[in-house]
Order: structure tokens, then C-alpha cells, then sequence
């Protein structure tokens, strides 16, 4: 029995390798947000907040929109607006029309936000080297090398066959399809 299974106590194995992978990624992201979100609890901000800031101070004046805002997120987050909204009225964030297009609405961090980053970027640095420094660097860049493969489109498998088949060379068999379906009964 693998780590995870222990720790989940399960005793059925996982139906696949990917299955395995997929939740111990899940376990491990878990455990390591912990160390961050201890450090940006007493000041009131999520992990997906203190990103938003992090987003605009790189920004400079230029500031961004908030659709670029969501793009740049390191995790998704469905409703971006209302997360600039709890900013903005902490006055960690200002958002303005722009005098050239009045439908584009630029979004730039305070010197209230980026006074906040400099009091967070520290111990947030520290959190992450915490949780990670028993894992040797070698390690550490054979995982980053791992997770963008994990994150790189898998090609376009041919219909009918499964990715879990597509790994493994073959082909899985098909559904069968609404015709045959009805004819069988």
C-alpha cells in the first residue's frame, strides 16, 4: 500500500497511476497552501487575493484589466470581479476607465497594497521554503519539470480509444452506440 493510501487510510488500491498521481498532487497543494494561508490570515487576504496584488504590483501604473488580472491567477477563480471588489474597498486597489476607451476599466494596486506585499513577501517566502526544504533543489526542479508536463494539453486521443488506453498503446473497446443499444432489447 502506497503513502497516500495510508494516509487516507483506503484499502482498495487506486483504479490507475493517474488517479494516484492526480491525488496526491491534490493532497500535497493542499498541505503546502496551509503554510501560506497561516501568514495571510492575520491580514485578512486569500492565497487568490494576495496573487491579485502580486498581479498588479508586476503591473507597475500600467495597471491591468481585470480579464488579464484572471488570465495571470495561478489558480482559477470564477468570479475575479468580486474578488478586485474586496480590494478595492480595502483600499488595497483603485480601478479607473480609461480616457481613450471608456469600456476598458484599469485596475492598479494602492501604495496601501503594495505596503501590504512588502510586509507579506517575506514571511509568505519563508512559508514556502519551510514546507519545501527538506526536498534537495535537484528534486525541486525534476517536480517543476513534472508539473508543467502534468499541465501540457495531452494530444487528441482517436475516438474510441481512452487515455488511459491511449498511455498503455491500445485501444479501449467502444460504447456501443444508441442503435445497438435499441436493437439489444
Amino acid at each position: 500500500m502506497g503513502r497516500l493510501q495510508d494516509d487516507l487510510r483506503q484499502r482498495r488500491p487506486f483504479a490507475s497511476p493517474a488517479e494516484e498521481a492526480y491525488l496526491n498532487l491534490i493532497r500535497t497543494a493542499d498541505q503546502l497552501a496551509r503554510g501560506v494561508a497561516l501568514v495571510l490570515r492575520p491580514h485578512k487576504l486569500s492565497e487568490a487575493q494576495y496573487n491579485v496584488l502580486r498581479i498588479l504590483r508586476g503591473a507597475g501604473t500600467e495597471g491591468h484589466t481585470c480579464s488579464e488580472v484572471a488570465t495571470r491567477l495561478v489558480t482559477h477563480d470564477p468570479d475575479v470581479t468580486r474578488l478586485l471588489d474586496r480590494l478595492e474597498t480595502r483600499g488595497l486597489l483603485v480601478r479607473a476607465r480609461e480616457h481613450s476607451d471608456r469600456r476598458v476599466v484599469t485596475t492598479r494596486i494602492t501604495r496601501q497594497g503594495l505596503a501590504l506585499l512588502d510586509t507579506l513577501d517575506g514571511p509568505v517566502r519563508d512559508a514556502v521554503d519551510r514546507a519545501l526544504a527538506h526536498v534537495p533543489a535537484a528534486r525541486l526542479t525534476s517536480l517543476t519539470t513534472l508539473l508543467e508536463l502534468a499541465r501540457t494539453p495531452a494530444a487528441p486521443t482517436a475516438p474510441g480509444t481512452s487515455a488511459r488506453a491511449a498511455r498503455a498503446g491500445g485501444r479501449a473497446p467502444a460504447a456501443p452506440s444508441a442503435a445497438t443499444r435499441t436493437r439489444a432489447r
